[in-house]
Formats: structure tokens, sequence, C-alpha cells
């Protein structure tokens, strides 16, 4: 079944166009304005692929945008749903399937996340390194679909080295705030508590958030090439005496989505 979706998404999108993008980009919660730097071939909203489902949450557009940046053939897409939102892991990582079956064989995924050090400032950057999935679910559970990957894909490189240098070397040359660190993904829809983000900084992470683990799963069953970034839109809870609210994830991503969109796509430019 999870095969034959993936095939119904990728006729349904070939019917459309014919372009075939090398590189796929997942955009995070606020940073979907990526999309005006690239020459669009063709755009579908999510609500008319088959098997996509539209984001509930604000800051996800819900559209797939095909097109070139430079002399690169991308496929970006323009938000994503979660597992919070009711959908099973198969449906939250279904979009990367199908970029993947598109022909995408390197995938930039990037998201909005907390930072679990008390001396990061909200709006830098986190150049993923490794990640810990705390979700207690995996996408891949349940019968595998050898047409996809293997039953064990190895995880000993969930982010490409190679690649996340040469991102963490645009930051710098752009003097970029940034780190590189470990991800925590969690199921959410509720913000880690301080306790919560007081063990995930002891256990070494860097950023938490509620997406990114299963779609890096499903890439590297995939065997992609997959590099991370974090914008970094606040800090956890008992690290800022604020309260968190999704307005304040927006509002830091937009402040940072120009600067954002400069690095990446010169990044993209350079793969």
């Amino acid at each position: 079944m999870i095969l034959e979706n993936v095939k119904k998404s990728v006729d349904y999108i070939r019917k459309q166009t014919d372009f075939i993008p090398d590189i796929s980009v997942t955009l995070g919660s606020g940073l979907g304005h990526f999309v005006n730097a690239v020459e669009a071939v063709a755009t579908i909203d999510y609500k008319d692929i088959p098997g996509f489902f539209p984001p509930t949450v604000e800051g996800h557009g819900g559209r797939l945008v095909l097109g070139q940046l430079g002399d690169k053939n991308v496929a970006l897409l323009q938000g994503r749903v979660h597992y919070y939102e009711g959908h099973s892991m198969a449906e939250v990582v279904h979009p990367t399937r199908v970029v993947g079956m598109l022909g995408a064989q390197t995938m930039v995924i990037t998201n909005s996340a907390g930072g679990l050090n008390k001396d990061i400032q909200p709006g830098t950057f986190m150049v993923l390194r490794d990640q810990v999935n705390m979700t207690g679910e995996n996408p891949l559970r349940g019968p595998n679909v050898a047409e996809l990957g293997v039953r064990f894909p190895d995880m000993s490189e969930p982010f490409d080295h190679k690649l996340s240098d040469q991102l963490e070397g645009i930051l710098k040359e752009k003097q970029v705030p940034y780190f590189n660190g470990t991800y925590f993904g969690v199921q959410g829809p509720t913000y880690e508590t301080a306790a919560e983000v007081k063990l995930f900084g002891e256990m070494g992470g860097g950023a938490v958030g509620m997406s990114t683990v299963p779609e890096v799963i499903a890439a590297k069953h995939m065997g992609k090439k997959v590099v991370g970034i974090s914008c970094i839109t606040n800090l956890g809870t008992g690290l800022s005496s604020e309260a968190l609210t999704h307005d304040d994830v927006k509002a830091v991503a937009s402040r940072v989505e120009s600067q954002f969109s400069d690095f990446l796509a010169q990044f993209i430019k350079s793969l």
C-alpha cells in the first residue's frame, strides 16, 4: 500500500510536468518564502496530489514547487504535515518518498526548533550533525518496502558530513550566526517541559523540535544524501522566562527568512 500510494502521487505529478528534480528542500515553519528564490516550472497544491495532506499549522504553505535555482533542478516542499496532527508516520514521510522517487538524490530538510542551551540566541541557525528519535515511533515500522530500501538501514551518518561541511563554510563566509548540533525529535504538540529541556541538553542535544527525524529516516532508507538546518526560533522551557507560542516561532523565522533564503540558495547552487 505504501509503495502504491507513492507511485500514485508520482504519476499525478508527472502528468502535470516532466520536470525531474536533483535536489529537494523541505521548508519548515515560517521558512516557506524561500520559494521566491526559485524559477518555478510547476506549482501544485498538496490538496490536489493523491496521498498528500494540506498542513493545518500556520506557517506551512502546503505546495509542491518544482523549478530551477541556478543550474539546479529543485523540488520544494513548502510546508509539511506532522505526526501530532493525527497523521500516520507513513503519511508524514510520504512527500519525502515522493520527491525521492521523482529523482531527488540530495535532500535538504529544514525546520524551526527550540534551543537547548541558554547561550543560544533566537535567530541563530544549527547545522544538524546527528539526531535522536524521541518520538517513540519509526516510519519504517511494519513490512519493509524493498523497492524503497533495505530492512535495516544504516544510520551512522544521517546527515552527509561532506555536504554539511560545505553548508557550514557558506554560513561562515556570509557571517551567519550558527552552531553544529544534534536535533532531538519529539511528538508534540505540547512544548517541552523544563525538565525535558534540561534532560535533552544534558544528553547532548542542541535543539528540539516536532519534525525532521521521520523524514531523515525515510530519506536514508531510500539511500539519499541528507543535509539538515534548524532555525532556532526560541529557547526551550526553563531557559527563558517567556511562555512559548507558535506566533513567536513564526515571528523569529520571518525575521531571518531573507538571510535564510540567501545562504540556502548559495548552498544549493554550490552542490
